[in-house]
């Protein structure tokens, strides 16, 4: 390793030693920040948050969206508008970072506190190299170093945070990275000072969950190597689970609870936290139970309610709850339950707290988690007639999409060919749901996409209801169109914001002529479908909630009343807590209403809960097929083993004792011709065979063909028999979630 890594390790060994004091590196006490607003009232977006994070701690923040998280951090950065109002203080080694104007703080930024910022591509500066930035980053602290061993120094950070080719990636600018060497990237410029602290702002957000899985590695690797603290603000609490030693729950600006990540998620005393930890779906027993919805949504900022801001939400809020804010307050012992399990890093308290005039009677199980966020039952439906159907509702056989790839202006020449979808085939029975899975780019929206257009495709043929849509005219594309709808991802873009909800659900029954007090008849039988109050008919979409406008499009597909329903991302805008209430929803609407539906997601646990069969696609081609239980429990393709690896569990016995498959490097581009299997550069399976078994893979392009249920496309298929999901323990831990038998998942529990 480079001399820059021994430093590295060299630091990490002399930051060691300072866990053993008993000051914090990192104090927040009482933070308020308040955003003035010229004509209405002020937005409290921090309200008197207080918390430590000591020496080589790793501290994971999180809350659904607008609860204060971001905007703590860029507080703790100095990189607020001059117009907010702070209070409070912030002390860093020492210094109170409050009393410090910008120059100063300019001398701790990115040397003793180092910032990893949701969107990288944002973040970094478009018209300078990468290599340039990172070196940039390095002179701006060290004046003694030269230009030259500054770019010598970022072309080694490169390689340490797994950049390919460093010297010649160090020259190119951020818009010829991928989305994961983009934030690779990232990391390598926050640990290029070797700082004390390093703050990570929903660092894998936006990323697909085999890339997320690398990130957090390359992070981890980080902190080793430097000896810093980490402060983690994420939604996600699988990733949560899996690295953090101290976990601290926002709602509406405020802490609501504190602890070590093992106490929280075995024993949470806040009923906020058990609803966030409860709405989870677990990969593990996704299907086998219906997820436990967190209703509402949170108050807003600018008009908080008197006493507990979550008292409207809170199934077990009392009077004093709406009359009395509750403050942080320890409630029994913390036990450290399963944390023989987990190692810890840094020095961490054992102070469990919680903000809950209840939580006594929680922590001594008075009040149990099932008491207060019990299982739904199945939404109460008419049951629909059912239609005797004679095929499939949809097939797709050897679906051919490519794209020219063209260079020059006017006199335009083609230089190579986009190969989007190449050669998928599967089918969909009626009543049953189809999960499409595989990272960005993989062909799944080009996919649906060429099934919605209905028209000839490429190549190959589309079947709906066993009509060959390239053979119809435009009256019979005008009728198969009622029989197929879409809910796209995100919500408020889909819909027209100038027209109440009631317009925009019998718009498509406008479209194929029906009469006006039809159409509103079906519109408050809809809204009341899909659990919406008819009433709510002449509200305009900005009056409602991210799961409530989800549900105003799943109630505008279903106007027609479609045999096929294609989803495209339908929960991946929403936060965590409002996706289960949505996705009861759609499974409640399959069974009584007898849908089909196409399922499109990068949240493999959301797919195990809703599909019955699923296809996992890799660079325009299905290289796994079959019924969804036997793929997740015995994958036979190394791309689907590594995607199940890679998906965070919410509970961190289980999280960190699995055993990783990580992919090398990112999807290849679709413009590549690559002979043999596409998948071999990054298949973790290939660098293990023998020379004759690597020929094949280099030489043979190989097809689904059958393994029992399940088809796969890979010459090695007997190698593969492993379980991605398992771990040591031989059941799952039960910290948040209690765990059901394969029965009904409507029982409620």
């Amino acid at each position: 390793m480079t001399n820059f890594v021994t430093d590295l390790s060299s630091a990490a060994r002399a930051t060691g030693n300072h866990s053993k004091a008993r000051t914090p590196l990192l104090e927040v006490a009482d933070l308020s920040v308040t955003f003035p607003q010229r004509g209405g009232a002020d937005v409290h977006a921090v309200r008197g948050i207080s918390y430590q994070v000591n020496e080589g701690e790793f501290l994971g923040i999180v809350g659904e969206s607008g609860s204060g998280k971001s905007v703590s951090s860029l507080a703790l950065m100095g990189l607020l508008p001059s117009s907010a109002v702070i209070d409070g203080t912030i002390t860093f080694g020492g210094r109170a970072l409050l009393d410090l104007n910008d120059r100063e703080l300019s001398k701790i930024r990115g040397r003793e506190i180092a910032m990893i910022f949701q969107d990288p591509l944002s973040a970094m500066t478009p018209v300078y190299t990468v290599g340039d930035q990172i070196a940039e980053a390095l002179l701006l602290h060290d004046a003694a170093l030269s230009k030259k061993a500054a770019r010598a120094r970022a072309v080694e950070l490169l390689t340490v945070v797994g950049i390919p080719d460093p010297e010649r990636r160090a020259k190119a600018f951020p818009h010829e990275f991928s989305g994961g060497m983009r934030q690779r990237a990232m990391i390598a410029m926050s640990i290029a000072n070797d700082p004390r602290l390093i703050v990570a702002d929903e660092p894998t957000t936006a990323l697909d969950v085999t890339i997320q899985a690398q990130i957090l590695e390359v992070l981890e690797t980080a902190k080793e190597l430097t000896g810093a603290a980490v402060v983690l603000i994420t939604h996600d609490l699988g990733v949560v689970a899996g690295h953090a030693d101290r976990i601290a729950v926002m709602y509406a600006g405020k802490l609501v609870e504190n602890g070590t990540t093992a106490d929280v998620f075995a024993e949470p005393h806040m009923p906020y936290t058990i609803g966030l930890l409860r709405s989870v779906p677990n990969m593990q027993t996704a299907g086998t139970q219906r997820l436990v919805p967190l209703e509402g949504r949170p108050p807003s900022l600018t008009a908080l309610p008197r006493g507990c801001p979550f008292a409207a939400r809170c199934p077990i809020a009392i009077d004093v709850c709406r009359e009395i804010e509750p403050e942080l307050a320890q409630h029994g012992t913390a036990t450290g339950n399963g944390a023989a399990d987990i190692e810890l890093t840094g020095e961490v308290a054992a102070t469990h707290v919680a903000a809950c005039h209840r939580s006594a009677e929680i922590a001594t199980g008075t009040l149990t988690r099932v008491d207060i966020f019990p299982r739904p039952a199945p939404l109460a439906v008419k049951q629909a007639e059912t239609r005797v159907e004679d095929g499939p509702v949809l097939t797709v056989s050897n679906l051919v999409r490519h794209f020219p790839l063209t260079k020059g202006g006017v006199f335009s020449r083609r230089i190579g060919t986009v190969r989007a979808v190449d050669g998928v085939s599967f089918s969909l029975a009626a009543g049953q749901t189809l999960g499409l899975v595989g990272e960005s780019g993989c062909g799944k929206s080009t996919t649906i996409l060429e099934i919605l257009e209905m028209s000839k495709p490429q190549g190959g043929q589309i079947l709906i209801d066993g009509k060959d849509v390239a053979t119809l005219n435009r009256a019979e594309k005008l009728r198969l169109r009622k029989e197929v709808q879409i809910v796209f991802q995100d919500p408020m873009a889909a819909i027209d914001p100038r027209l109440p909800i009631g317009d925009i659900i019998g718009e498509p029954l406008t479209v194929h002529g029906v009469k006006p007090e039809a159409i509103r008849q079906r519109v408050r039988e809809l809204l009341d479908l899909v659990g919406l109050d008819p009433v709510m008919a002449d509200r305009y979409p900005h009056e409602f909630s991210g799961g409530q406008r989800q549900r105003i499009g799943i109630a505008r597909a279903l106007a027609t009343n479609p045999r096929l329903v294609v989803l495209d991302e339908p929960v991946s805008a929403l936060d965590v807590s409002i996706q289960a209430g949505v996705i009861n929803l759609l499974e409640d609407l399959k069974e009584q209403l007898g849908l089909s539906y196409l399922f499109v997601a990068h949240d493999l646990a959301i797919v195990r809960q809703i599909a019955d069969m699923v296809a996992v696609m890799y660079l325009g081609r299905i290289v796994e097929y079959g019924p969804v239980a036997e793929v997740f429990s015995n994958p036979r393709h190394p791309y689907t083993q590594a995607l199940i690896s890679a998906a965070p569990i919410p509970d961190p016995v289980i999280e960190r004792s699995r055993q990783r498959v990580l992919l090398e490097g990112d999807l290849p581009s679709p413009t590549e011709h690559i002979d043999g299997c596409n998948f071999r550069s990054r298949c973790p399976l290939f660098t293990t065979l023998d020379a004759d078994k690597q020929a094949l893979c280099a030489s043979a392009d190989p097809h689904l063909t059958p393994h029992g249920t399940v088809e796969a496309a890979c010459h090695h298929v007997e190698l593969t028999q492993t379980d991605p999901t398992a771990s040591p323990s031989s059941t799952t831990h039960e910290s948040h979630q209690e765990i059901a038998s394969p029965r009904n998942k409507g029982e409620s529990q």
